[in-house]
């Protein structure tokens, strides 16, 4: 029987690309989500299999995935989709992928890693943008000077979202800020710090945001000291910033289901023609105690188009047995040259001092 992969979270707006993008490269998965209706009429339109069933019974979940040699779990928010899936896929020896970038589950996954090397199980989580080109990126700095022992990452041009990254976005309004400091991780206050960094030749401002990199690119290059930050309008900033006065109310389960149904109802995603237009450009540092500092640039296309090709590229590895069983992050598992095999990834403007 040829390896089957089970796509979850098929016909959400990251989930629908990633599964097309997945059949133009000759792969026949099986879609699966909670929901029939979308579900059998988009597994209906593109003639794949379906599996339909929700995350609420462990047993359930186990007899479906384990038909399946890995899962790539598209359903966010991870913080609900992402246990029960590991779980099932440990007990049951399926592989497991995700694209999520929050950083408790991923923290929460590489926990895992003994049970995973004793279930001969690989653990690929954040497959997609961010944290693929972050990782990658990360790990082609760390190689640059010796023994570095800080690393700042920052993203431009995250400008549309999709539903699912919405509701992320919804839950993380209560979440404060988070850096790796001596190796821990430490909580922050929202827009903790500011800086200017130049991005293709043009100075803007950012803020340090918590991207899924505080947890992966720690375990990817063993760099202590790890900041995150994005460019956000300076309105954007200063509700960051006064964001803590009202944390009750954001975290409140109403006030999050109202936010959600709104997503539900409003956001659709990016268009095929605003992704097209969409680029997006990140900037890391590493500096070591020496002194020593090295910088590189990199753009990509838009950020969902990459998740999508990423995305299936790396389950495609993971099914030809290219990655080693037990917790990877991209980085580890592909290296840091991975992202520039994608079109329109490019990475230059690279300075060690």
């Amino acid at each position: 029987m040829a390896d089957k992969l089970l796509i979850y979270g098929s016909y959400g707006y990251t989930g629908a690309l990633i599964s097309k993008t997945a059949i133009d490269t000759g792969m026949s998965p099986v879609l699966g989500g909670r929901r029939a209706e979308p579900l059998e009429a988009q597994a209906t339109e593109l003639g794949l299999e379906h599996r339909t069933f929700s995350l609420e019974h462990p047993t359930i979940i186990e007899e479906t995935v384990e038909e399946f040699d890995a899962v790539l779990n598209c359903a966010g928010p991870f913080s609900s989709t992402a246990a029960p899936l590991l779980d099932a896929c440990i007990r049951t020896g399926t592989d497991y992928l995700d694209i999520t970038g929050e950083i408790d589950v991923l923290e929460s996954t590489a926990t895992r890693h003994d049970d995973a090397v004793e279930a001969g199980v690989t653990l690929l989580p954040a497959v997609g943008f961010d944290v693929v080109p972050t990782d990658c990126l990360a790990v082609f700095l760390a190689e640059q000077i010796d023994d570095p022992t800080h690393l700042r990452l920052a993203l431009d041009g995250f400008e549309t979202f999709s539903p699912g990254t919405g509701k992320s976005m919804v839950e993380g309004l209560s979440r404060p800020g988070a850096v790796r400091e001596d190796g821990e991780m430490r909580t922050v206050p929202p827009a903790w710090k500011t800086r200017e960094f130049t991005f293709d030749d043009v100075q803007k401002e950012a803020v340090t945001v918590p991207w899924g990199d505080i947890s992966t690119a720690f375990h990817t290059t063993n760099i202590p000291n790890i900041e995150t930050y994005a460019t956000v309008p300076e309105y954007a900033i200063a509700a960051m910033k006064r964001s803590t006065r009202v944390s009750r109310i954001l975290k409140a389960r109403p006030f999050q289901a109202v936010l959600k149904s709104l997503i539900d109802t409003f956001v659709s995603g990016p268009t095929a023609a605003e992704r097209e237009q969409n680029v997006t450009r990140i900037v890391g540092e590493v500096e070591n105690e020496a002194g020593e500092q090295a910088s590189a640039y990199i753009q990509t296309p838009d950020t969902y188009d990459l998740t999508a090709e990423t995305a299936v590229e790396s389950a495609r590895r993971v099914l030809e047995d290219e990655v080693d069983v037990g917790y990877q992050t991209p980085g580890e598992a592909f290296g840091a040259d991975y992202t520039l095999e994608f079109l329109g990834v490019e990475r230059r403007e690279i300075d060690v001092l």
